[in-house]
C-alpha cells in the first residue's frame, strides 16, 4: 500500500470512527487522563555498565544490585502517584537472561549449558543478554493520543533501540506486552517497530514530548533527534552516539497519522550529548503547557521554540529554561533534574516527581526551591528514593510511559495492569515471593535464577492477565 493509499484509508477510518460519536466535540466532553505506566523492575535487575554514553550506568558497572529493593522502590513511586489522585499502571519486564537471543548467537544445549557457555566464551554478549534495561519504559515506545491521530485512536510504536545491542533485544516482547495491555482495536493501534538499522534509530518516548492545553485536545508533538541519518554534513556529537535520528522521528509521525501542523522536530544539542546527555529526557521534560529544559538542551533553540509556540496556538506556552550558571549540565546529569516527571494534580497544579539526588545536590535543590515561587504552573516538588534505578542510569521519568486517554479509552485498557490498593499489595507480595535481595554478575549464570525468573514472570502474566507474551511461554 502506498503512502497516499494509507492516508486515504486513515481518513476513511476517521470518518467512520467519528460517526460513532467520537468527534472532537464529544472528546472534549469526556473526562481526560494522563496515565503513567511504570516498568516493573525485573527479577534479574543488575548493574552491567552496558550503556556507553550513559554516565551513571558506566560509573556503577559491576556493583551489587538488589532486585527486590529496586522493584519495591518502583512500586512505591507508582502507588504514591495513585495516592496523589493520578491514574497509574504497570508494564511487565522482559525475560532475562534472554536464552532465545543466546541460541540465535550459536550457544547450544540445555538452558543451563547455554548460560555456562555464553558466560565463559563471551562475557560481553552474556551480560547484554542479562540486561535489566526494560524497566525504563520511557524507551518502550512512542505514544500518540487519539486527539492527535488521523483515525482517532491511541497509537503505539515500540522503539527499536538499535544503538545498544542489549536494548535491541526488547522490541518484539515490548510489542506483545503493549498489545496485552491495550488490546481493544477500536481504541488502540499498534505498529511494528521501525527497521532494525541505525538510520532509523528510535529510542521511544525518551525523545518525545507532547504539549497541549489539556490531555483530550489536539496538541503539538515534539520529536527530538540527535542526528540526520542520511546527511552526514549536519551537526552531530563527536564523543558519544546520537541514538535518535530525524528519519526515525518522521517515520513514527507518519505511522501515527499526525498532522504536520501538530508536529515539531528539534535537534538535541550535539555538545550536550557529548557531556553524557544520551536522551532528550535527561535535559528536558514537558507537560501540558510547560516545557522545562536546560539552556544547552537544543540546537537552534530559538527557532524551535518559536515554531512550538506558533503551532501551539494563542495560549502561551511556559518555557522554563534553566541557566547553566545556576545548574551545570554535569549536575543536571548527576541528579537527573530533567529526568523528573511533571504531572498535573487533580487540583490543576503541577508538581515535579524528583529523585532524592536532586534534594541532596545544593545547586539543584536551590533551583527547585526557587522554581516553585516563580509563578509558573509548577507549584511543588515531591522527592522519591529510586536509587536502584538511578545507579543503573535511569531516573523517575525513565521508569514511565505516558499515555493520554479519555474515559472510554481508559475503560478499554486491561484493568489488571492498573494500580489499585489491591493490585499494589498483590504485586508487592509477588516481589517478596520471587525476588532475590542481592544479585552479582556470578549469579546471572546460575540456572536456578533463570528458573526463578521464569516462574515469577509466568505468574505475573496471570496477575496482569496479559497473555503469553514471553518466548518461553510460547513453546
Amino acid at each position: 500500500m502506498t503512502d497516499d493509499e494509507k492516508i486515504k484509508v486513515a481518513r476513511v477510518l476517521k470518518v467512520a470512527y467519528e460517526s460513532t460519536g467520537n468527534t472532537p466535540r464529544m472528546r472534549e466532553s469526556m473526562k481526560q487522563f494522563e496515565v503513567n505506566f511504570d516498568g516493573l523492575v525485573g527479577p534479574t535487575h543488575n548493574y552491567a555498565g552496558l550503556s556507553f554514553g550513559n554516565v551513571a550506568s558506566l560509573n556503577n558497572a559491576n556493583a551489587v544490585s538488589s532486585p527486590k529493593q529496586a522493584a519495591k522502590q518502583g512500586l512505591a513511586k507508582a502507588k504514591a502517584l495513585v495516592d496523589m489522585g493520578m491514574m497509574q499502571g504497570v508494564l511487565a519486564p522482559q525475560e532475562r537472561p534472554d536464552i532465545a537471543a543466546l541460541r540465535r548467537l550459536g550457544f547450544t544445549g540445555s538452558d543451563a549449558r547455554v548460560l555456562e557457555s555464553a558466560a565463559k566464551q563471551s562475557r560481553e554478549i552474556f551480560l547484554a543478554c542479562c540486561s535489566a534495561s526494560s524497566m525504563w519504559t520511557a524507551n518502550a515506545a512512542t505514544v500518540s493520543p487519539s486527539a492527535d491521530t488521523a483515525d482517532g485512536r491511541v497509537h503505539f510504536t515500540p522503539a527499536n533501540l538499535t544503538n545498544k545491542f542489549h536494548r535491541s533485544l526488547e522490541p518484539q516482547v515490548t510489542g506483545n506486552i503493549l498489545r496485552g495491555t491495550f488490546a481493544d482495536e477500536k481504541y488502540f493501534a499498534h505498529h511494528q517497530h521501525l527497521p532494525d538499522n541505525e538510520h532509523f534509530g528510535d529510542e521511544g518516548a525518551a525523545n518525545h514530548t507532547r504539549l497541549c492545553s489539556n490531555y483530550g485536545q489536539a496538541g503539538v508533538e515534539l520529536f527530538v533527534y540527535g542526528r540526520h541519518a542520511f546527511d552526514t554534513s549536519k551537526p552531530a556529537p563527536k564523543k558519544y552516539p546520537a541514538r535518535q535520528t530525524l528519519e526515525a522521528c518522521q517515520a513514527v509521525a507518519r505511522l501515527h497519522g499526525l498532522d504536520d501542523d501538530g508536529v515539531v522536530y528539534m535537534q538535541q544539542n550535539p555538545d550536550v550529548i557529548d557531556q553524557g546527555v544520551f536522551h532528550n529526557d535527561v535535559i528536558a521534560v514537558g507537560n501540558q503547557n510547560v516545557l522545562f529544559f536546560h539552556e544547552q538542551a537544543f540546537f537552534q533553540k530559538e527557532a524551535g521554540l518559536k515554531e512550538l509556540q506558533a503551532k501551539f496556538g494563542d495560549e502561551p506556552l511556559h518555557f522554563i529554561e534553566v541557566p547553566t550558571d545556576e545548574v551545570s549540565v554535569l549536575d543536571a546529569v548527576k541528579t537527573y533534574l530533567f529526568n523528573t516527571q511533571i504531572i498535573t494534580l487533580p487540583s490543576g497544579d503541577m508538581t515535579i516527581i524528583a529523585p532524592t539526588e536532586c534534594q541532596e545536590n545544593e545547586a539543584v535543590s536551590r533551583y527547585l526551591d526557587k522554581l516553585v515561587t516563580l509563578g509558573t504552573p509548577i507549584k511543588s516538588v515531591n522527592y522519591f528514593d529510586v536509587k536502584q534505578s538511578m545507579r543503573n542510569g535511569g531516573g523517575p521519568a525513565c521508569l514511565r510511559l505516558r499515555v493520554a486517554m479519555n474515559d472510554q479509552e481508559l475503560a478499554a485498557v486491561n484493568q489488571n495492569t492498573l494500580i489499585s490498593d489491591t493490585q499494589f499489595a498483590r504485586l508487592n507480595a509477588w516481589v517478596d515471593k520471587h525476588y532475590r535481595d542481592e544479585l552479582t554478575e556470578n549469579d546471572l549464570r546460575d540456572p536456578q535464577l533463570l528458573i526463578e525468573s521464569r516462574t515469577a514472570l509466568d505468574e505475573l502474566t496471570q496477575i496482569l492477565k496479559i497473555g503469553s507474551v514471553y518466548p518461553f511461554q510460547q513453546g
